[in-house]
């Protein structure tokens, strides 16, 4: 059991909340925009041609993913910018928060379809559904398990 909670009020809690989120925000930013740019690049490489249908359609998938995780991720410092100052704080820290995770949601997807990527390129089927399910597990273990593990107990 965790130490109990400080009193704090409602105005300073919303507003620390809002910082720690747009914190993590800053965090998880760059690995999706250097995804993001490296997976635009990939078309213009010389082998590019030489991936297989499956590989062509991994590619589409992860390229949407990681444009919508960008969106996603991206979208909480424009609801907050368009919204700041109309007193409705606890709004925009729920928007963030389903943003945010929706984001490293996508962001997960398009990180396991990078990996499966490079995968089926250098080392074919097999090899790739193996490392698939464990790119996944991996994701879904320490991004939301992990979390949903602590959510259920503290619950209890």
């Amino acid at each position: 059991m965790g130490a109990p909670e400080r009193p704090e009020h409602e105005q300073a809690r919303l507003d620390r909340q809002l910082s720690e989120l747009l914190q993590e925000l800053r965090i998880a930013m760059p690995g999706v925009q250097l995804l993001f740019a490296f997976l635009l690049a990939v078309p213009f490489q010389a082998r590019f041609g030489e991936v297989s249908d499956f590989a062509r359609d991994v590619y589409l998938a992860t390229l949407l993913c990681a444009t919508l995780s960008s969106a996603l991720l991206i979208a909480p410092a424009a609801y907050h910018r368009l919204l700041f100052q109309r007193g409705d704080k606890r709004r925009i820290i729920r928007f963030a928060e389903r943003a945010a995770i929706s984001g490293l949601f996508f962001l997960a997807v398009a990180m396991t379809g990078s990996v499966l990527l490079v995968t089926d390129f250098l080392f074919g089927t097999p090899t790739t559904v193996v490392v698939g399910v464990a790119t996944v597990a991996i994701f879904a273990w320490f991004w939301f398990g992990v979390a949903g593990v602590r959510r259920r107990a503290q619950q209890r």
